[in-house]
């Protein structure tokens, strides 16, 4: 398995170099050796007459500004305490897996997580061009890392490395899905397979010479043409703020965009006056209810205004008839219903309100 770059390292052979002292910054220049013998004898007591050169002064005042960023990286510092932890022996990985899997321990779990963490450096390294923070990369792929210690089988004969590399990578990649832009892009399996190649299958098929239609790229990912569409007008367009303020063209004060936008919802004045029709409504179908008498009071109340109505059955039950006869007296209900409220509304109000 080939580990991460080795950051320390490469600061550390910076930093070499720079304190190799002001003969470094002058190629052939050569330091002769100090020797009793020329030394002067007249030298000046006093501090202030020592001035150090000017190279040197300016080495020395970089080095801890040097030092001070390294140790402000978080990246590095995260490196090194990665560093710390010791890689395991197949057999000893063997061992740790087996008494996770059998006796649950999690001291096992935590040697074998924290044995892997390069791997997840290494992984997350290679999707720095999709997240600029590495950082995040590598902290999604700690998780994903954990839940394949969590669902390793150590008795399929497959290395913890390999098996976990598959974890690390989904929890990388739903990561950068999810926080590419403010608004998901990728929420299927079309989707998050033409995020990741519908530009490289355009470039691909560009220097092949061939025109990069959606329905040939279609075609080659084996998604819908509207997928590709989609997708490909999602990735070139840029978002925008909706509480953004925009000028409006005669040089008015500024809007925001929002504002602009046409509303699905019903209007006031329709919403208002809808209310005040289904009010009238239930009025007027109280106060033909008060002019019924015996059964088809009885079945306008219990069958047509109740909130449980009672079935033609129960009622014919009720006032030994058949429920036939029921049904025949509900008909009948319905239609001086509908006249009354026509001669009551007019025809054309309650032809509005029952469309």
């Amino acid at each position: 398995m080939t580990e991460p770059p080795d950051i320390d390292d490469e600061l550390d052979e910076e930093e070499e170099e720079e304190e190799a002292g002001p003969a470094s910054l002058h190629p052939g220049a050569s330091i002769a050796p100090i020797s009793d013998s020329i030394v002067p004898e007249n030298v000046p007591e006093s501090p202030e007459s020592i001035s150090p050169p000017p190279a040197s002064r300016k080495k020395k005042a970089s080095l801890p500004a040097k030092r001070a960023s390294r140790s402000n990286d978080p990246l590095a510092a995260y490196m090194r305490d990665v560093q710390r932890y010791p890689l395991l022996t197949r057999e000893d990985e063997h061992a740790l897996a087996v008494r996770l899997t059998e006796e649950g321990d999690l001291d096992a779990a935590r040697q074998l997580v924290t044995a892997n963490l390069r791997l997840v450096v290494k992984i997350a390294y290679g999707y720095r061009q999709a997240y600029k923070n590495l950082l995040d990369l590598v902290q999604e792929g700690n998780i994903g890392l954990m839940q394949a210690v969590k669902k390793y089988d150590p008795y399929k004969g497959v290395k913890l490395s390999s098996y976990a590399a598959w974890w690390i990578r989904a929890y990388i990649l739903r990561f950068i899905l999810n926080n590419h832009r403010m608004v998901k892009v990728g929420t299927t399996q079309a989707q998050r397979k033409l995020f990741f190649n519908l530009k490289k299958e355009k470039a691909r098929l560009s220097a092949m010479g061939i025109d990069p239609t959606p329905k040939l790229i279609a075609e080659r990912l084996e998604v819908s043409e509207k997928d590709v569409i989609q997708m490909d007008s999602r990735l070139s367009a840029s978002e925008a703020s909706l509480d953004a303020p925009m000028r409006t063209p005669d040089g008015g004060r500024a809007v925001a965009r929002v504002e602009l936008m046409a509303s699905n919802s019903t209007p006031i004045d329709d919403f208002i006056a809808d209310q005040e029709l289904g009010d009238k409504l239930k009025a007027k179908i109280h106060e033909f209810g008060a002019t019924l008498v015996s059964k088809e009071k009885a079945i306008f109340d219990k069958r047509l205004l109740s909130e449980d109505p009672m079935t033609l059955q129960q009622l014919g039950t009720e006032f030994g008839v058949s429920r036939e006869r029921i049904r025949q007296i509900e008909k009948r209900l319905l239609q001086k219903l509908r006249t009354y409220m026509q001669s009551e509304l007019g025809k054309n109000v309650l032809d509005v309100y029952e469309a």
